[in-house]
């Protein structure tokens, strides 16, 4: 309940975000008309695509609430990972237009209108920096939110970089920085979509969720009273922030009661240490054929237990 409310109080601070960061690329694009500054166009493309990532954390808070149906069995998770893949291919493309025109501008480069360029950077490191700081107490509750938080702060560190460039060029007139410091933004761009392709396709393709070792999880649950040996085990990711996983477990031949406690134990474990909320656990029942020297033949006998 208390996550809940944190991440209900973080969707109304990313819906009004919203409206003022995309009401902000307006006015920096046509600041950075009026300025020629190509940094100003750079930063007005990157918050674009921040206002972008922060339209995606707005649909998954939203998607987050909304329940499984009869057709989409597992929820609406990877829709808004399918949205910040083709995002992401969109932003690398800027990106490349950026660079190409900062680097002709490198052996030609246009005076700018520092006044301007100053003015609207402070203007934007004032707007994300707030944006950051009260995303950034709900980010440590929510994968989904913490990404707009480290957008929006990555997008202040770019405006505080302009108002320094803007004032570089004022006490010295080299004019080349300002196409100098669009490279460094073109590049922190590519550097963020590579991340969310990265990311997309490693959930998209249900690779292992970033941050876990399969060798870790399997010994951690080996490690459980009552588990003889753990084999077949998958994890995967629903969305950015859900996990599931299914596995063989080994165990004696015990009653029901004692199977659902080690079922119990197993799920804690897997949801307090990995975060996987979602899990099939499919039990295999050890018993032994008695001949005179013991326990000889091995026979398996499977039960199911189910988690969600």
């Amino acid at each position: 309940m208390h996550t809940h409310d944190h991440s209900q109080a973080a969707g109304g601070v990313l819906r009004w975000s919203l409206v003022a960061t995309f009401a902000f690329v307006a006015v920096e694009v046509l600041a950075g008309f009026r300025a020629h500054s190509l940094a100003l166009l750079s930063d007005a493309g990157h918050n674009f695509t921040d206002g972008l990532a922060l339209a995606l954390a707005c649909i998954g808070v939203y998607v987050q609430a909304k329940p499984a149906d009869e057709v989409k069995t597992y929820g609406y998770h990877r829709a808004g990972v399918l949205t910040a893949f083709v995002n992401a291919l969109a932003l690398a493309l800027l990106s490349c237009g950026i660079l190409y025109e900062s680097v002709r501008r490198l052996s030609r480069p246009e005076k700018v209108e520092t006044g301007v360029m100053m003015a609207v950077a402070a203007a934007g490191l004032v707007l994300n920096g707030a944006i950051a700081f009260l995303l950034q107490r709900a980010s440590r509750h929510d994968l989904n939110i913490r990404g707009a938080f480290l957008h929006m702060f990555g997008d202040a560190l770019g405006a505080a970089a302009i108002v320094a460039g803007a004032a570089a060029i004022r006490s010295t007139g080299w004019t080349v920085v300002d196409p100098a410091l669009s490279i460094l933004i073109g590049l922190l761009i590519i550097w963020t979509a590579w991340g969310i392709v990265r990311e997309a396709l490693n959930i998209l393709l249900e690779g292992l969720p970033s941050g876990l070792s399969l060798q870790d999880v399997t010994d951690s649950m080996r490690a459980v009273e009552g588990v003889l040996g753990v084999h077949d085990l998958h994890i995967w990711s629903l969305g950015s922030s859900t996990r599931a996983m299914s596995c063989h477990v080994l165990i004696a031949d015990v009653p029901p009661s004692q199977s659902d406690a080690i079922l119990h134990r197993l799920n804690h474990l897997l949801l307090d240490r990995f975060h996987i909320g979602h899990t099939t656990v499919q039990f295999e029942h050890l018993s032994c054929a008695i001949s005179q020297n013991g326990c000889a033949i091995p026979v398996h006998e499977a039960r199911e237990g189910h988690s969600h």
